[in-house]
């Protein structure tokens, strides 16, 4: 099996799947606007870490952090904010994607040189 480069596209792909879920188990099933945001953006989010995990580049890391922020808003533009566990679930989940990502932009050295002369 290949090394993973970054723990962080792992968690970021479970981050996912919990996104997919979580309309059901935190009970908002039947809120149509942010089940299907939580379940569009954790499908979307999911393939993009798994991409990230397997074939990693720094548009990916990237797009998880560009998802994770439209989390975080997302209450918000979609008109959401005043229910409680759409809300909290979006927000809480998206600040954490979007500090992995960014995590990972921040440290790899791969990603920090590309585009700087080398010394």
């Amino acid at each position: 099996m290949k090394h993973v480069k970054h723990w962080q596209d792992p968690l970021n792909a479970a981050l996912g799947v919990w996104l997919i879920l979580s309309p059901w188990v935190v009970g908002f099933q039947d809120q149509a606007t942010p089940s299907m945001n939580a379940v569009a953006v954790g499908i979307l989010l999911g393939a993009t870490a798994l991409g990230a995990t397997f074939v990693p580049r720094a548009w990916e890391e990237w797009t998880e952090g560009a998802l994770g922020l439209w989390m975080v808003i997302s209450p918000w533009a979609l008109g959401f904010a005043a229910v409680r566990d759409p809300k909290m679930t979006a927000v809480v989940t998206g600040v954490a994607v979007v500090v992995l990502a960014l995590w990972v932009l921040a440290t790899d050295k791969d990603y920090i040189h590309r585009g700087k002369p080398a010394h």
